[in-house]
């Protein structure tokens, strides 16, 4: 399909790819988890994604407060209704998606509409859980989704593509143009960014990976990286759904092999008297990937080992 031509060399990406791969053989090889583990690992990654989704889309309530929300049932003061909706809509999409999470699972349309239902059930009761019927324009992107009378093809194209010929690509790039391909149909009125992170998720988990979560603090990157996307560009989209799910894996790992120590922001690192580079330089190596490192807020965390084993990689390709 003309769609899944991707403008950017797979190649490029390999090393990533297998550090990925890596850590979830390494996190299978822990398998079966501790139930009391992996119960809140799930709980707090799952608060992280509620949040952090919702906050994409506008929600203003904190991190503290979605918590409050959920386990609490409290209501926020100075917070509307709708925002308190929309933290137990998405908790019961993903209940939803985790029980459909099965090696051989496919995707239907129904699972599509259900995501989407839960998502504005308590919100847009006139329209959830239904493709839309009329043309729909969205703030800040660079291009007008397809005629609505398109809808009902073009996702029955994207869903046969997932469940048939997508399935020989890596687990990230399936989804991640799976994603991109899907906020362009924009098949629904309301809830579509929520509704697609779900299957994302839901595409990768069935794979045995961890949810990938986009954080509310790369709001602007994720907006930007999908109109690149929209041109054909995919490099932006897909680094920082790589950042996301490495992630998610140091997440867990980190708990099952109690390193979280070895992880410290890059200003700690290079601020050791034998660093090997300044903080600009380094920082520069974890957004583009070149390193093992994770984003907590706006700060970078990497390890000593992982500079090091890029200094040597370095070193070699100089020598051949």
């Amino acid at each position: 399909m003309e769609w899944t031509k991707l403008t950017f060399n797979i190649e490029e990406y390999q090393k990533q790819l297998q550090r990925l791969d890596d850590k979830k053989q390494k996190l299978d090889s822990y398998r079966p988890l501790s139930s009391y583990i992996l119960s809140s690992i799930k709980n707090n990654l799952n608060l992280e994604w509620i949040h952090s989704s919702n906050g994409i889309e506008g929600n203003t309530l904190t991190l503290q407060e979605t918590r409050l929300v959920l386990e609490e049932g409290i209501t926020i003061s100075g917070k509307s209704l709708r925002e308190h909706f929309e933290a137990v809509n998405h908790q019961e999409a993903i209940d939803y998606i985790e029980k459909l999470v099965n090696p051989i699972y496919e995707l239907t349309k129904n699972d599509i509409l259900e995501v989407n239902r839960l998502v504005l059930s308590k919100i847009e009761k006139e329209f959830c859980g239904r493709f839309r019927t009329g043309g729909v324009r969205i703030n800040g992107a660079n291009f007008v989704p397809p005629n609505a009378l398109k809808v009902y093809d073009l996702m029955s194209e994207l869903i046969n593509w997932t469940n048939g010929e997508a399935q020989e690509w890596h687990p990230l790039l399936m989804a991640t143009i799976f994603h991109h391909r899907f906020v362009w149909i924009h098949p629904f009125f309301d809830g579509n960014g929520r509704t697609v992170r779900l299957i994302f998720n839901l595409m990768l988990m069935k794979k045995g990976f961890p949810p990938a979560i986009i954080l509310k603090t790369d709001r602007k990157k994720y907006y930007d990286a999908l109109n690149k996307a929209n041109k054909g560009d995919y490099k932006k989209l897909f680094l920082l759904t790589i950042q996301a799910m490495e992630r998610s894996l140091d997440i867990y790992l980190n708990s099952l092999e109690d390193k979280y120590d070895d992880y410290q922001p890059i200003a700690t690192i290079v601020a050791e008297p034998m660093a090997a580079y300044g903080q600009e330089y380094v920082s520069l190596l974890a957004r583009k990937g070149k390193i093992d490192a994770y984003k907590e807020g706006k700060n970078w965390f990497t390890t000593q080992n992982a500079i090091q084993e890029y200094i040597q990689s370095r070193e070699r390709k100089r020598k051949i």
